[in-house]
């Protein structure tokens, strides 16, 4: 029998460590060459480690959100042979361990066998030591109505037995029914502990920087849609086999011929080097929700696509960010990001910027009220829209001018074809 010794190789240009966001083995577990052995996360992807030999796994370094150097020992494993043992011996490295043990190399305990335990049955207390340690224990009731009227936050005592002294569930409703002011807002649950690892890391990183670093202010704007969702209906009437419009690509139409008379807005600031760059082309993120957390997928060139393109790869680029299959080059590179909730809107949102860019807007959802148009009363579609900037670049009447210049676009969408 042999040891192999496996180092988490160089997985990116300037990657210096990388995350260990899942596990597909555990210790003592017989893996074949290539089987999927961790899940690892870089600044710029994550990159799933596959085992480069057959064999049972020895050790591992490091548990779920540990940070793993490159050139460490990621797994040991037991293969067959005196070969492999004499290849992988000289080429152990020592693992030194960081003050937060984040290369701590995690070896099996001895598992002791189990032994088996009696059950007791259910025991009814009744004697006067039980009935003075519990305030309920005066009360004849089985181990599962005890439970359940903890849980209703019950006092037995108070309970009247409909049958000879004991309690039962028919008593304990019959008591909620009298009583309605028992019956609990919602059901207990246990607290649980998560550990903040992987993209939820990444992400309460990047937003504590952004809020750190960035003084952010907020500017909200009342759009009046009406006209722009009867084009939207009129487009997808007569659309075929194109994908259906939602308000965004519409939006993104008109954010993008607004933003060359605002060019501070779609910009990058290197507070460290003191320079703002400020963007010809609009590199736009689209915020998407997805299992792993919050992702902002790009669309390269958004200036350059019309609507029913906008519409595509807005499609393509969520699911990708959904399925995990967006590649490194998708998630990064952004110079201006549009935030949505969708159909849950809300009323207004103050949206964190995307760092190192200097803005990001919010559309709101869509809601029918009545304006006063001409002297008269009538129903129209509104949508408020939110931007935040950073102050130090842009000032807040370039920001408002910006959105007033949207909200023309937007309030007379013929201007949106036309050049």
């Amino acid at each position: 029998m042999g040891r192999f010794t496996f180092k988490l190789p160089d997985i990116g240009e300037g990657i210096a460590e990388a995350e260990i966001v899942a596990w597909h083995v555990a210790i003592g577990d017989m893996v074949e060459e290539d089987q999927p052995l961790a899940d690892m996360m870089t600044d710029k992807a994550t990159v799933e480690m596959t085992a480069p030999v057959a064999g049972k796994v020895v050790e591992i370094a490091g548990a779920v959100g540990d940070m793993i150097p490159i050139g460490s020992v990621l797994a040991v494993f037991e293969t067959e042979g005196e070969a492999a043992a004499e290849g992988t011996e000289a080429e152990a490295p020592h693992v030194e361990v960081a003050p937060n043990e984040a290369a701590q190399v995690v070896k099996p305990d001895p598992v002791p066998e189990p032994e088996p335990v009696a059950v007791p049955a259910p025991v009814v207390a009744t004697s006067e030591a039980e009935a003075s340690a519990s305030p309920t224990a005066k009360v004849l009731a089985s181990p599962a109505v005890r439970e359940r009227a903890r849980a209703l936050g019950i006092d037995l005592t108070q309970v009247k037995a409909a049958q000879s002294d004991r309690v039962r569930h028919a008593d304990l409703d019959a008591f909620l029914t009298y009583h309605q002011g028992y019956r609990p807002a919602g059901g207990r649950r246990a607290d649980e502990a998560v550990k903040v690892i992987g993209m939820r890391r990444r992400i309460a990183e990047n937003m504590a920087a952004s809020k750190r670093h960035i003084p952010h202010f907020t500017y909200v704007e009342e759009f009046d849609v009406t006209k722009l969702e009867e084009l939207r209906g009129d487009l997808n009437a007569t659309r075929g086999d194109r994908p259906k419009l939602t308000m965004l690509p519409l939006l993104i139409v008109a954010i993008c011929k607004a933003l060359p008379e605002f060019p501070m807005i779609n910009a990058r600031y290197d507070d460290e080097a003191g320079v703002v760059t400020r963007h010809g082309s609009v590199h736009l993120g689209m915020a998407t929700q997805t299992e792993a957390g919050l992702m902002v997928p790009v669309i390269r060139d958004a200036q350059d696509r019309n609507v029913w393109q906008l519409a595509t790869e807005i499609r393509r680029l969520a699911d990708a960010a959904r399925s995990g299959k967006a590649k490194s080059e998708e998630l990064s590179g952004s110079t201006l990001t549009l935030t949505s909730l969708g159909p849950l809107g809300g009323i207004a949102t103050t949206p964190v910027i995307n760092r190192p860019e200097v803005a990001i807007l919010g559309p709101n959802k869509v809601v029918e009220r009545p304006v006063i148009r001409d002297g008269e009363i009538a129903v129209a579609k509104l949508m408020n829209f939110s931007i935040s900037c950073d102050h130090r670049v842009v000032d807040g009447w370039d920001a408002a001018s910006f959105v007033q210049a949207i909200k023309r676009l937007v309030e007379t969408p013929a201007l949106l074809f036309v050049d």
